[in-house]
């Protein structure tokens, strides 16, 4: 039925009593949002680890695999032990770049192809937006802190063995 202004809808008025539990539902959407966003401040220490052999060397790595834990990676972290480290697996082989915004650690990214050979190294310095590339397709990314395979001698041309790589 038509109101007075010729409008064929009219609006009742909302009673506070009525608004309070949207309010109170919106309130908790934009808590639960704002701990989702706190919680990527987090590092990710809980990922899968693998085992990977540099020559006699041994690395605990941890496996960012899906495309958020490959987005966090080592971001957020203060501190890695000597022998710790992240491997990043990819689909297929691309021209991957990395670089370090939200990560404190200086690191080192080693570019790997599929049957564990070093392709290229990339020292990284702390929070930066630099991309560091792989110098041709790799699936592959083993991040290490900063001089760990210069100090073993461990440069493009090595292969690393493990699961990843057979």
């Amino acid at each position: 039925m038509p109101d007075n202004s010729g409008n064929h809808w009219r609006t009742k008025p909302v009673k506070a009593q009525r608004m309070k539990p949207l309010v109170t539902h919106l309130l908790s959407f934009v808590l639960l949002l704002t701990g989702a966003a706190q919680a990527q401040d987090n590092p990710q220490l809980n990922l899968p680890r693998i085992q990977i052999t540099a020559g006699m060397y041994q690395i605990d790595a941890q496996v960012a695999q899906a495309p958020e834990q490959r987005t966090t990676g080592l971001m957020f972290r203060r501190e890695m032990p000597q022998y710790e480290g992240m491997l990043f697996v990819f689909e297929q082989p691309s021209s991957l770049c990395f670089w370090m915004k939200n990560t404190l650690l200086p690191l080192t990214a080693a570019f790997v192809a599929d049957d564990g050979t070093i392709v290229n190294l990339a020292d990284m310095k702390p929070q930066t937006t630099d991309s560091h590339c792989a110098t041709k397709p790799v699936r592959y990314v083993l991040e290490m802190n900063q001089g760990w395979f210069a100090k073993r001698g461990i440069k493009a041309g090595t292969k690393l063995a493990g699961v990843p790589f057979k």
